[in-house]
């Protein structure tokens, strides 16, 4: 009997928050309160919701990010754990806060709208054993939060010969040391390289910056893709109804990294993202989504 395929195995470094998302008919105006159709509490980040989602797919995730011992953090990671994510925090004793983001969800069209704070400042340290982590994965995802760790799992990924996928969510300072270490930047569309003013620009820049891959997400519209030697394609999107978009770019991040650490090609590991985060939108709130992925060899071991 042929043995199962050993479930890829993901280090994803960056944020994680506390997440509180209410859904609501119309968004209030200045001055006014609507009362939620839904409330949804959980953890949330770009690199949480990726890691989320890579575990769900069937992956053995890690998320090493700083989060410290109030009791808001204790909620992030019993969320996170409940959804099979490994949490590393490098700042276990620190009794500050996680960040927190509110978001409102308009049920109509799931578009969402969200205030919250991030770490990009942060000066959370690296842990000793980074290089091991880093070795024993498949594939690492930053997310360009927690800089120090984020520059530190570049280094260390790029040591071991681990590929490094790069959510580019929007360009932040650290941005200009992680790009040359990555070899899969995967971007939003409206987040693009300094001094350049459109998508197709603004991926040359990322390409000329040192990045193998540059993958570049529109929403609704086809995802673009280019990689060496001028390859490019795009990959549509399919028509669906979408009543809540709130994490859709992490779980195309994740999806994608869960496709890089299997070892699929470019077009394929877009294809698959864009299924999954496809599927994401369909579902109202930040977990019930998981449920409807199917299954994988991976997942049943």
């Amino acid at each position: 009997m042929p043995t199962p395929p050993r479930p890829p195995r993901g280090l994803f470094v960056g944020l994680a928050t506390l997440d509180v998302a209410h859904h609501v008919d119309r968004a209030p105006g200045p001055d006014e309160k609507v009362t939620a159709t839904a409330t949804h509490l959980s953890a949330g980040g770009p690199a949480a919701n990726a890691a989320v989602t890579f575990a769900a797919l069937g992956g053995r995730a890690t998320l090493l990010t700083a989060l410290g011992a109030s009791a808001a953090a204790q909620l992030v990671r019993a969320d996170l754990e409940r959804h099979g994510v490994t949490v590393l925090d490098t700042t276990p004793d620190a009794r500050t806060d996680p960040p927190v983001s509110a978001a409102t969800v308009q049920t109509a069209t799931g578009r969402r709208s969200v205030v919250g704070s991030d770490a990009v400042a942060s000066d959370a340290p690296p842990p000793p054993d980074l290089a091991a982590l880093a070795a024993a994965v498949d594939v690492v995802l930053l997310d360009g939060h927690h800089p120090r760790l984020a520059i530190a799992a570049a280094a260390s990924a790029r040591a071991a010969g681990t590929p490094v996928v790069l959510d580019l969510g929007r360009w932040k300072p650290v941005m200009a040391e992680l790009v040359p270490a990555a070899d899969h930047v995967v971007a939003s569309a409206d987040a693009r390289a300094p001094g350049t003013h459109d998508v197709d620009d603004s991926a040359r820049e990322l390409s000329r910056l040192g990045a193998p891959v540059v993958v570049v997400t529109r929403g609704d519209d086809p995802v673009s893709w280019w990689a060496a030697d001028d390859d490019h394609g795009d990959a549509p999107v399919p028509a669906v109804r979408a009543v809540d978009t709130l994490g859709a770019g992490d779980a195309f991040h994740g999806a994608y990294a869960h496709a890089v650490a299997r070892g699929q090609e470019v077009p394929d590991a877009v294809v698959h993202a864009v299924e999954v985060a496809s599927l994401r939108v369909q579902h109202t709130g930040p977990r019930a989504w998981l449920a409807h992925l199917p299954a994988t060899p991976e997942a049943a071991r």
